[in-house]
Order: C-alpha cells, then structure tokens, then sequence
C-alpha cells in the first residue's frame, strides 16, 4: 500500500500564510508523490475558518503545541486577540482529515504556530525561534502520525523508501 502525507498547503504553493503568500517546496519528490496520488493538502487555520491573510500568532510564553492540546497555554496574535480555540479546531481538523486518507506522514511548515515541527516562535513577536512544535503538528504526534519539516523533507524521502 502506498502512504499517503498530509502536506501543509502553502508548501504546495497555495497563498494561506498568514501574510497572504506560498511558500513553495522544490524538491523532485513532490512531483513523484503528486503522481502518485500520496498527497493530501490542507491549510489547518484556512480548514478552521481564519482568514488570509490574518495576524500573526505565537503560541504565548514560549510554550509549544503540546500545552496548547493540555489546556495550559494559548495562542496569541499579534493584536491581542486569542486564537487558541481556532488552532485547537485546525489541528482537530488536520487530524480527522489524515486519519480518513490514511496519511501515515506529514510534511509540514516549520516555524507555524500550527504546523511547526522542529522550531516554533516563543510568543515574544520578537523573531525569537526556540524548538518545539506547533498546535496541528503536536495532534498530528499525537495521532501516530510521523511529522516532518520542509526542512526534513530528504528523511521523509528516505523514510518512505524504507516503509514502502
């Protein structure tokens, strides 16, 4: 059976950041796994109903996803307005979404306050970059499901040529 991963759409090239852009993967597996039907896109603050583009968030007091799911901390905006509810939909929904087509990986953006898997921002607004993942990448974890970074996109090639 072929796996199937849950892509975060701007890496597919879909203008949902919040700033109202893509951001583009370039790799030759993308091309190969579009043919092969693996991929399976969403934008997890879009499928929740937040706007493009939106303010920027940061989960607050350099937390990480994994206390936003346990209740202990929130996602801010930049302007003040807590997200938390609308993130903890999105990542709800990001599961739901690969756990009905079967995604067994995900690849998503690092550095989102959703979709961050290897580096999160912590919620200073100050460019500030600590490790830690995102609301919808730590649900994805949490899932079962393998988490990867743009950045990590070789080992998930390399993971996929193992399982598959």
């Amino acid at each position: 059976m072929v796996s199937k991963i849950l892509v975060s759409a701007c890496l597919m090239g879909h203008a949902v950041r919040y700033d109202g852009r893509a951001k583009p993967l370039v790799h030759p597996a993308i091309g190969r796994w579009m043919q092969e039907g693996r991929l399976v896109t969403i934008c997890p603050e879009m499928s929740a109903g937040m706007p493009v583009p939106r303010p920027p968030a940061e989960i607050a007091d350099a937390a990480g996803g994994e206390d936003v799911l346990a209740g202990k901390a929130r996602v801010m905006e930049l302007t003040g307005g807590d997200v938390t509810d609308e993130f903890l939909q999105a990542a709800d929904d990001a599961v739901r979404l690969a756990v009905a087509n079967g995604c067994r990986y995900a690849l998503l953006i690092d550095g989102s306050p959703s979709c961050g898997s290897g580096f999160i921002y912590d919620g200073s607004f100050s460019g500030n970059r600590r490790a830690g993942s995102g609301v919808t990448a730590a649900a994805l974890r949490q899932a079962g499901v393998e988490v990867f970074s743009d950045r990590d996109i070789d080992r998930l090639v390399e993971q996929i040529g193992r399982t598959d």
